[in-house]
């Protein structure tokens, strides 16, 4: 029990050696790589970095020929494993190690020769000790082999703003018939209610106020129309393009957890919506309803998107 004890707490190349089986495998290692990063559940770890330890040790198949020939095209480079860590931490905005912990293994499981891999990972500035996780993942158990890990690409969705006359309108139905029979699956935007929202004098309470403002507004619109869908994730919303389903964006989520957000606040919902639309990659972004805003306009084509105003 002690020797059990001991390793529960040592560097994952002891746990790795320590559970090998009888034909061993090479081990690569990643020791104390220390990464300043805006991750955790609770609100004082939002708007702020903390500091987070990785160590990863990936078991890879033998590479004798690739050490004979000297050749670094041939092994797993140290790089792939630092090149993992940077591409979840980029991706979005976490909120459990766990989670992040498992995307890192399967993104070291995409590599050929990589076998199994120990992650451990902790946060070092939540108190007085380090706080972490640490998983192991082999490809044996891996949900997919390698050569079917490449996913399909997403549908690119037409994102449609709304303006709170457009969304009271009679002719909305008619409108979601319109949009619907298009090539590409439709996202629906809006706005805060014309209400007067609270103020709470402080930027992140309000951010939240805010976004929840237009969260109350997207459901008063799904309750216009039952073929549209409240959806607040990236994962709800692949699924739901590829099941031809109408989303109405609940923002929150999306919004907090990006890792690079957008530059307009949530009471200027227009351009919101624009930089959601080119996040989701969007083939085009609608406005329906009048607006005297252009400015958006400029902001939005320079990602990638066209804007188009329509009163169908």
């Amino acid at each position: 029990m002690t020797n059990e004890i001991r390793l529960a707490f040592a560097h994952p190349s002891e746990r790795a050696e320590a559970t090998s089986g009888g034909d061993p495998l090479d081990r690569i290692s990643l020791r104390d790589h220390i990464v300043e990063v805006e991750i955790g559940a609770f609100q004082a770890e939002r708007g702020a970095t903390q500091r987070v330890c990785f160590n990863v040790v990936v078991e890879v198949l033998p590479t004798s020929a690739a050490v004979a020939d000297d050749d670094v095209d041939r092994i797993l480079s140290y790089d792939k494993v630092t090149d993992a860590i940077a591409f979840e931490l980029a991706a979005e905005r976490l909120n459990l190690l766990e989670t992040l912990a498992a995307r890192v293994a399967d993104r070291v499981l995409l590599e050929p020769q990589a076998q199994r891999v120990f992650v451990r990972i902790e946060k070092l500035d939540r108190g007085p000790g380090a706080l972490g996780v640490e998983i192991v993942r082999s490809r044996k158990a891996h949900l997919a082999p390698v050569e079917t890990l490449v996913e399909e690409e997403p549908p690119t969705p037409r994102v449609v703003f709304l303006t709170n006359e457009a969304r009271s309108s009679e002719n909305l139905n008619g409108w979601i018939d319109q949009l619907e029979a298009g090539e590409h699956p439709l996202i629906l935007c809006v706005g805060a209610p014309e209400t007067e929202t609270l103020q709470t004098g402080l930027d992140p309470t309000q951010r939240r106020i805010d976004l929840l403002s237009i969260e109350q507004n997207a459901w008063m619109l799904a309750t216009r129309d039952n073929r549209c869908v409240v959806v607040a994730t990236r994962t709800e919303f692949d699924w739901a393009m590829k099941n031809g389903q109408i989303c109405v964006w609940a923002p929150s989520k999306i919004v907090l957890d990006a890792v690079d957000g957008p530059s307009a606040p949530p009471s200027d919902a227009l351009r919101l919506a624009g930089w959601f639309a080119a996040e989701m990659q969007a083939a085009d972004f609608w406005v329906i309803g009048e607006t005297s805003d252009d400015a958006y306009k400029v902001e939005t084509a320079t990602r990638l998107i066209s804007c188009t105003q329509k009163v169908l």
